[in-house]
C-alpha cells in the first residue's frame, strides 16, 4: 500500500493500514517531515502544541503513547512531491492500491495520472474537495484503466457506488470534510451523539445510561456497543483505544444481559422532529417582505382616499362610473385641465384630487427606496434574530466548516455561523442557506454574544487554528457551563488531552475533541481495501464502521443465516437492500431498498448485498484481505 500526503492524515492513514489490516506501507512525505507534522497554521498552532505539552505527556503516559509513531520496518520516503521518478521508486507498479492525500488538489491529481499510466490495474483513492470536479476525475481514472488493459473499474466508490467483491481496480475520491462532517453534525444535535447516512436514511447512534433495577432498556434496531466501566471517572482512561477496560463492540445478547451498571450504544432510525423552517420559493420573494406595514397602510389610505374622490364625483356630476374615475385620476396626476368653468362642487374635488397626488409622490418613492432594501438586504447576510434559541453556534465557514453547514441545514437545524474572513469559502454557502453569520474575530469580546451563544444549545469550534477553538470553547463555558461543544483539534494527541481536561473540569457537560485525521482515515483506508464504507461512528476513542457487502465468495456470510453470520465483537448484518437482486423478485423478504428488520432465521444467498457495522479488523478480515503477523 502506498500513501502519499504533506499532513497528518498521511500518517495517520499509514498507522490504520499497518496496524488494522497488517499491510507492508510505503509513505511518501515531504523532506524533513517522516514524523507526524506539529501544526503549523500560525504562530497560534505553534504556540498551542508548545503550551499543551507537558499536558498531552503527563495526561497519556501510561497509554502506551500516539499509535502515529512508525516502526522500524516501515518504508519512509522524503520527497518534495510525488513526481513520475518518486511514485517509481515507491513501487507503484507493484503496489495494490496508492492513496494520495496531499492537502493541495492539483497535486493529487497529477499524481494519479501517473500513477495509473505506471500501474494500470492500481486501486487509486484520492483527497478532492471539489466534488464535481472529483466525479469528473474518477471517470477519467477508471477509463484509463479499462483502454489500458485492466479489467473493469466496477464502482464509483467515492459516489455512493456498490462495489462487489471482485471490484478490484477503482478510482475513489472522498474529501476528509465530507468524511468527517457526520461526526462533527452528530454531536450538535439534541440527544444524538453519532449520525451515519446509510442509503438516504439517517440513523442515530444514542449512548444510554445503565438501566435501572427493574427497568427494560429499549434496545433499538441493535446494541452497537457497551461503554467503558470508567465511563463514571472523569478523569479515567475512557478513550484510549488500547486501555483494557474501554467499550466492547457489537456485543451479543448474553453479553448485554450480563452488563450490568455499563452504558450501552443503540443504533436508531430518527428524522427531525423539531418546528419545521418556513416553506419558501427559491427566488421568488413574497410580496409583504418588500415593504413595511406602516408604508402598506399608506398605501392603502391612499387608494381609499381615491376611491372617495371617485364617488364623491359621481354624485356631484352624475357621470358614469368609469369616466368619473379616469377624471379623478387625471386630477390626482394634474395632467387634467383647470376646472374653471365647472360647478364648485366639480372644482373642490379637483382640488382634493390635486392634494392627494401630492401625498402619493412621496409614499411611491418610498415603495421604491424600500424595495430596494429589501432586496439588498437579502442578498447580502443576515443576523441573528433577536428571539433566537436552541440553535448551534458553527465558528468558521472554511472546508470542513462549510461542509458541517450543509448537513445541518439538511437536518434543519437552526444554525449561526462565526467567522472572521468576509471572503471565506463558506459565506457564498451561508448567503445561500439564509443563515446568520456574524463577522468578527471569536476571540474578541462581545464576538460570541453576538451569537447569542447564551441560548444555544451546542458550539462546534472548527477553526484551522487549535488555540482559537479552545479559546473560544473555554470562554463559552465560562458563559454557559453546561454548553454541548466539539472542538476541532489538529493533533489527536492533543485532542484527547483536551477532552479528557476539559471532561475533568466540568463532568456535568458534553465534551468532544475530534481530530480530522482521527475520523477521516477510517473511510480512506476503507477504500484503499475496495470495499464501499457508508460511513463511521466513534465509541469513546474507537470507531465503528458500517459498510455494504455483497455476499458472493465470503464464507462467513453465505448460505448461512442472519444469526449465525453474527460474530461478536466483530461484524453484524443490519439490512439487506432488496433492490441489489434485481431479477430475483419474490426471494427475498416483502419490501423494497434497505430491511433493516431482518429475521434471524433469513438465509444469505448469492446474490444479496447487505449493510452491516463491523469493527475495523473484522472487516479486512470479513473481506478477505491476506493478514500478516507483526515482525
Amino acid at each position: 500500500m502506498g500513501v502519499g500526503g504533506d499532513d497528518g492524515l498521511a500518517h495517520r492513514l499509514a498507522t490504520e493500514l499497518r496496524g488494522v489490516y497488517r499491510e507492508q506501507v510505503v509513505l511518501v512525505v515531504p523532506p524533513s517531515r517522516s514524523t507526524p507534522p506539529q501544526p503549523m497554521a500560525g504562530r497560534a498552532r505553534a504556540a498551542s502544541a508548545a503550551l499543551f505539552g507537558r499536558m498531552v505527556t503527563a495526561v497519556n503516559r501510561g497509554t502506551g503513547g500516539s499509535d502515529d509513531t512508525l516502526v522500524p520496518d516501515e518504508r519512509v520516503m522524503e520527497a518534495a512531491e510525488p513526481s513520475e521518478a518518486v511514485l517509481a521508486d515507491a513501487g507503484v507498479d507493484r503496489a495494490a492500491a496508492l492513496a494520495l492525500v496531499y492537502d493541495d488538489d492539483e497535486t493529487n491529481i497529477r499524481a494519479a495520472l501517473t500513477a495509473r499510466r505506471l500501474n494500470p490495474r492500481l486501486r487509486l483513492v484520492l483527497r478532492l474537495y471539489n466534488r464535481r470536479l472529483g466525479q469528473h476525475i474518477e471517470e477519467l481514472l477508471d477509463q484509463a484503466a479499462e483502454v489500458a488493459g485492466g479489467t473493469s473499474a466496477g464502482h464509483r466508490g467515492g459516489h455512493g457506488g456498490h462495489g462487489g467483491h471482485g471490484a478490484d481496480i477503482a478510482t475513489t475520491v472522498l474529501s476528509d470534510a465530507d468524511t468527517t462532517a457526520p461526526a462533527l453534525v452528530a454531536t450538535a444535535l439534541v440527544g444524538t451523539s453519532k449520525v451515519v447516512d446509510a442509503e438516504g436514511l439517517l440513523l442515530r447512534a444514542v449512548e444510554r445510561r445503565p438501566p435501572r433495577p427493574g427497568e427494560v432498556a429499549d434496545p433499538g434496531l441493535c446494541t452497537l456497543a457497551l461503554l467503558s466501566a470508567t465511563s463514571n471517572d472523569p478523569a479515567g482512561a475512557e478513550g484510549s483505544e488500547d486501555s483494557g477496560d474501554g467499550p466492547q463492540l457489537l456485543p451479543d445478547a448474553e453479553a448485554v444481559a450480563a452488563a450490568t451498571g455499563r452504558g450501552t450504544v443503540v443504533l436508531e432510525q430518527v428524522s427531525y422532529s423539531g418546528p419545521p423552517l418556513p416553506a419558501r420559493r427559491a427566488g421568488v420573494m413574497p410580496f409583504a417582505s418588500l415593504f413595511s406595514a406602516r408604508l402598506r397602510w399608506s398605501l392603502a389610505g391612499l387608494v381609499a382616499a381615491v376611491v372617495a374622490l371617485a364617488v364623491a364625483l359621481i354624485l356631484v356630476t352624475d357621470d358614469h362610473p368609469l369616466h368619473a374615475i379616469y377624471i379623478t385620476l387625471l386630477d390626482l396626476f394634474a395632467i387634467n385641465d383647470p376646472a374653471v368653468d365647472a360647478p364648485l362642487g366639480q372644482q373642490i374635488l379637483q382640488l382634493l384630487s390635486g392634494l392627494v397626488g401630492l401625498l402619493l409622490l412621496p409614499v411611491l418613492l418610498a415603495a421604491v427606496l424600500e424595495a430596494l432594501g429589501t432586496f439588498r438586504t437579502a442578498s447580502a447576510l443576515r443576523k441573528p434574530p433577536r428571539g433566537l434559541s436552541g440553535h448551534v453556534v458553527l465558528l468558521g465557514l472554511g472546508k470542513i466548516g462549510t461542509r458541517v453547514l450543509t448537513r445541518l441545514r439538511e437536518l434543519h437545524i437552526p444554525v449561526v455561523c462565526v467567522e472572521a474572513d468576509p471572503e471565506a469559502r463558506g459565506m457564498a454557502v451561508a448567503r445561500r442557506l439564509r443563515v446568520p453569520v456574524v463577522v468578527g474575530d471569536v476571540t474578541q469580546e462581545g464576538v460570541l454574544e453576538s451569537a447569542k451563544i447564551h441560548r444555544a444549545d451546542a458550539l462546534l469550534a472548527l477553526t484551522s487554528i487549535d488555540t482559537t477553538n479552545l479559546e473560544s470553547v473555554l470562554y463559552a463555558r465560562s458563559v454557559r457551563p453546561d454548553l454541548r461543544a466539539v472542538l476541532r483539534l489538529y493533533d489527536d494527541d492533543f485532542a484527547k488531552a483536551v477532552y479528557r481536561t476539559l471532561r475533568t473540569a466540568h463532568p456535568a457537560a458534553l465534551t468532544r475533541s475530534r481530530s480530522v485525521s482521527h475520523l477521516a482515515a477510517p473511510a480512506f483506508a476503507g477504500a484503499m481495501m475496495g470495499r464501499q464504507i457508508l460511513g463511521a461512528i466513534p465509541v469513546e476513542r474507537r470507531v465503528l464502521l458500517f459498510a455494504a457487502v455483497v455476499v458472493d465468495g465470503h464464507p462467513q456470510l453465505e448460505g448461512r443465516t442472519v444469526a449465525e453470520a453474527f460474530r461478536p465483537g466483530a461484524w453484524r448484518v443490519l439490512a439487506l437492500d432488496t433492490a441489489a437482486r434485481g431479477a430475483a423478485a419474490g426471494s427475498e423478504p416483502p419490501g423494497s431498498g434497505l430491511v433493516w428488520d431482518l429475521p434471524d432465521t433469513y438465509v444469505l444467498r448469492t446474490g444479496d448485498r447487505v449493510v452491516l457495522a463491523a469493527t475495523r479488523r473484522g472487516l479486512a478480515e470479513l473481506l478477505g484481505r491476506r493478514t500478516r503477523s507483526p515482525r
